[in-house]
């Protein structure tokens, strides 16, 4: 099965008429996108759009030969002039399917929100599943019988879609997982490559002609990633998108519990609220049986917490303890975790901070701890496929 991406955008396209933002201002050549548009097999269009026919021009297709044309949500916008060329278009009602004379066969699939999605199936069998903007599937079975080859969705506006999808099977490692529907809340340029391929999905420019069930390797996700910065610099939430279109993910949080301390019970909450609703939450430091363990994604936030418990049971705070085994035995702490680190088959996103670039601590214990945050880091990041610092919200990729 043959499929053309006549466009790749949000309804409005990208960038949207008239909007100042940056996204949209950088949104020029390969990165301009039209409202998302699929021509499967030159039989099949998939959401009729402005100028349409001369889309598929540009993209080397014709029209003439299109037998049947679906919607997938309600057009707000004006009214779209309907090519003389193709036939009327229309919408299937939720759970029927409709059969082509062309051979390929078309399920509705029932959405959470306004819309229609479909899973299109070609004579030879591959399946692909394509949804509309803003939308996931609803009443998903637990288990599905085999995954799509390929899968079309709004992964940066519903990231929750893809791992309900993965949750239930419908997506496995052979799935070819592309983002339509991009808008200008999508990061610009390569920004949006490393989130999808955190993902493990892609985006493609408009006109791009793909092969649906062809040859495919599995997605290459790092399996270990670290995401350092400052405070506030919102490395906690690009640990947490890294993760949100997977389910099941466990949650670690190493910083526990703070009686009588509103601000911290204040920022927990906040970081709770952020996550999806699905995640499991592990309040423990105790890390290394966890990623000795077989089980799904870990989020360890963060390892400067989990140094400073470590630092506590060995009382390393105090200098004649420290010169007296309390480095010899938070080193030891140390080894044992960068060992799990390297041994986990879990995918695993830890978090950190990074102390050393600031004033120098007053104290000869914050000295300390500075430096051995540093040396933890350091010894981490040297096991990761991917380490990221986060400055001012941004992401910069220093290994991976």
């Amino acid at each position: 099965m043959e499929l053309t991406l006549l466009g790749t955008g949000a309804p409005d396209g990208l960038p949207r008429p008239s909007c100042p933002c940056a996204a949209c201002a950088a949104a020029r050549g390969p990165w301009a996108r039209a409202a998302t548009s699929l021509l499967v097999d030159e039989a099949l269009l998939l959401d009729l759009t402005p100028q349409a026919v001369l889309a598929a021009a540009r993209a080397g297709r014709a029209l003439g030969a299109v037998r049947q044309v679906l919607l997938t949500h309600p057009h707000d916008g004006p009214a779209v002039e309907l090519p003389a060329v193709l036939p009327p278009a229309g919408r299937v009602p939720d759970g029927q399917v409709l059969t082509l004379i062309s051979g390929h066969r078309v399920r509705a699939v029932p959405m959470d929100a306004p819309g229609t999605g479909y899973e299109v199936s070609a004579p030879e069998g591959e399946r692909l599943l394509y949804l509309p903007p803003g939308a996931a599937p609803s009443g998903l079975p637990e288990r599905v019988e085999a995954p799509y080859d390929m899968v079309l969705c709004d992964i940066v506006g519903r990231p929750d879609a893809l791992a309900r999808l993965r949750g239930a099977g419908a997506v496995g490692p052979a799935t070819e997982v592309i983002a339509v529907h991009l808008d200008h809340d999508a990061p610009p340029g390569r920004a949006l490559d490393r989130r999808l391929a955190a993902a493990g999905a892609r985006a493609v420019p408009d006109g791009t002609t793909l092969e649906v069930g062809g040859d495919r390797t599995a997605s290459d996700v790092p399996r270990r990633v670290l995401v350092t910065g400052g405070a506030r610099s919102g490395k906690s939430l690009e640990a947490e998108q890294r993760l949100e279109t997977f389910p099941d993910v466990v949650y670690v949080a190493t910083g526990g519990h703070r009686e009588g301390d509103a601000d911290w019970a204040a920022r927990v909450g906040l970081h709770r609220d952020r996550r999806p609703g699905a995640w499991r939450t592990e309040e423990t430091c105790d890390l290394v049986d966890l990623l000795r363990a077989d089980g799904p994604p870990l989020l360890i936030d963060c390892l400067s917490l989990w140094l400073t418990d470590a630092m506590d049971r060995v009382d390393a705070w105090e200098g004649a303890r420290w010169r007296d085994g309390g480095e010899t035995a938070l080193r030891a702490r140390v080894a044992e975790l960068v060992g799990a680190v390297r041994a986990t088959r879990r995918r695993v996103v830890m978090v950190t901070n990074e102390v050393g670039s600031g004033v120098v601590p007053a104290t000869p214990a914050g000295r300390r701890f500075r430096d051995e945050l540093g040396r933890l880091n350091a010894a981490v990041a040297g096991e990761c496929e991917e380490v990221l610092l986060v400055v001012s919200g941004q992401v910069l990729v220093v290994r991976g």
